[in-house]
């Protein structure tokens, strides 16, 4: 991704790259290290994206746009990239009858533990706030994590992106603070009730991305 980023130029397609890791921890660019209680043997990746540590691994749909922002025209940056990101989520969730949730001050898709379904509105979603004021501090009350998000821009252009859990081992997660959470429940599909297969939902993830970035 670095590599393509680097060498791309102003007629460069972009691109959408799919895919299923095996079993990784990788560490953002601010990324600490006591985050990551016990690795098991598995393997550490420092990135140059943003945010803490999370893992990747069998069973997770991870999509990587490699986009250039200013295709979107003037005033499109960065915050509404990753609202785009996590909307395409948002989007498959919903054809699978789970609706998804942002967490105000914590990027990613959450889902509501009680009720995967229900479409009431969290009390802790982000709400406006006075440029003033100080950010919030994430709650995570009857929520868990089902998609994780993180990512690089550089010279306008995106890489990294965001990966949604379907249907994996979720114990690698116990083993970290999630995101930099400690205690942050972690969720895929098949522990709300999904049972689908990775093709399908990668597809579904992927078909809702190329429509919301397509500009």
């Amino acid at each position: 991704m670095q590599a393509f980023t680097l060498a791309r130029d102003e007629t460069t397609d972009d691109q959408l790259w799919l895919c299923e890791h095996e079993a990784v921890y990788t560490q953002g660019v601010a990324g600490n290290s006591s985050h990551i209680l016990d690795t098991h043997g598995i393997p550490v990746v420092q990135t140059n994206r943003g945010g803490q540590v999370t893992y990747h691994g069998p069973g997770q749909a991870v999509a990587y746009p490699l986009m250039d922002l200013r295709r979107r025209g003037r005033g499109y940056g960065v915050k509404e990239y990753v609202h785009q990101l996590e909307e395409a989520v948002i989007r498959t969730l919903a054809e699978y009858g789970i609706t998804g949730h942002r967490v105000a001050g914590a990027p990613g898709i959450y889902v509501r533990l009680s009720d995967p379904a229900g479409h009431a509105m969290l009390p802790q979603r982000p709400q406006y706030r006075a440029a003033s004021n100080a950010a919030p501090v994430p709650d995570f009350t009857d929520v868990g994590k089902i998609a994780a998000l993180g990512i690089k821009v550089s010279r306008h252009c995106t890489y990294h992106g965001i990966a949604l859990n379907v249907t994996m081992d979720l114990t690698p997660f116990a083993n970290i603070h999630p995101c930099g959470y400690a205690g942050l429940a972690t969720l895929d599909l098949s522990s709300v009730g999904v049972r689908t297969t990775w093709q399908d939902a990668a597809g579904r993830l992927a078909s809702h991305l190329r429509a919301l970035l397509a500009g």
